[in-house]
């Protein structure tokens, strides 16, 4: 009896010592392991923002067509470059890239914020995201074109995005409210005919409605570190 006793009272001894020692190595360690925890959710965080440069494709929820626009131009109106909306996912002509507005350059890699005025750049002819005091051509909004040479327009291109939280989160569905004319930048389901057959208007309206609700798709996102984040099909 007294030997087993003993041997148990060693036994506990030894289990409490290693207890002791496992916990002050888990308490060692923790606050490591919470500071790496904390630097991961940080960078995954950054990717969860659209950037400035980033070049994206943009869908209207609502009707389910990408921003789209192409050498054609209005023939009423303005007779400016045209903007439209397409069901295709894979057009290379619904690229656009997001930037600071004229004079105010954002941070490339910088998230935007909710509020913040940018302009929006179509990737393959380099004009801005324009629209101006003309009727649309077929519903008779406001109509919306693609505008300047060489990336610079006027101050007419400006367009603010309205989201809920501190910054354009890629997943979240924005709207576009112009700076300018105060028109929302939308879709309504308006066909065209030749020479674009089948692509829809995109035009300005006045109130914020289901019509003009945009979320990102396709794209590269670009990180605060200005590397590419590729996403989808680029």
């Amino acid at each position: 009896m007294y030997a087993g006793s003993e041997t148990g009272a060693a036994n506990m001894e030894r289990l409490c010592l290693f207890g002791g020692l496992f916990r002050g190595l888990l308490l060692h360690l923790l606050p490591l392991f919470l500071l790496l925890l904390s630097g991961c959710q940080g960078k995954e965080s950054e990717l969860n923002y659209v950037t400035c440069g980033s070049l994206v494709k943009l869908l209207n929820t609502r009707h389910n067509v990408r921003l789209h626009s192409h050498d054609v131009k209005y023939g009423s109106g303005s007779g400016q470059q045209s903007v439209t909306g397409v069901e295709s996912a894979d057009d290379a002509n619904s690229y656009w890239q997001i930037r600071g507005k004229p004079g105010h350059p954002c941070q490339r890699g910088s998230a935007i914020k909710c509020g913040q005025a940018i302009r929006i750049t179509h990737m393959k002819t380099n004009r801005n995201l324009h629209t101006h005091h003309f009727s649309s051509p077929i519903s008779n909004n406001q109509e919306v074109s693609a505008f300047g040479e060489n990336g610079e327009g006027d101050d007419l291109d400006v367009w603010t995005v309205q989201c809920d939280g501190i910054y354009w989160e890629r997943d979240e569905t924005v709207r576009f409210k112009h700076l300018g004319t105060e028109v929302f930048l939308s879709v309504t389901g308006e066909q065209y005919g030749h020479p674009i057959r089948g692509q829809r208007e995109v035009h300005g309206m006045s109130s914020p409605n289901q019509h003009n609700w945009w979320r990102t798709m396709e794209g590269v996102f670009i990180q605060p570190s200005q590397e590419p984040l590729r996403h989808d099909e680029l």
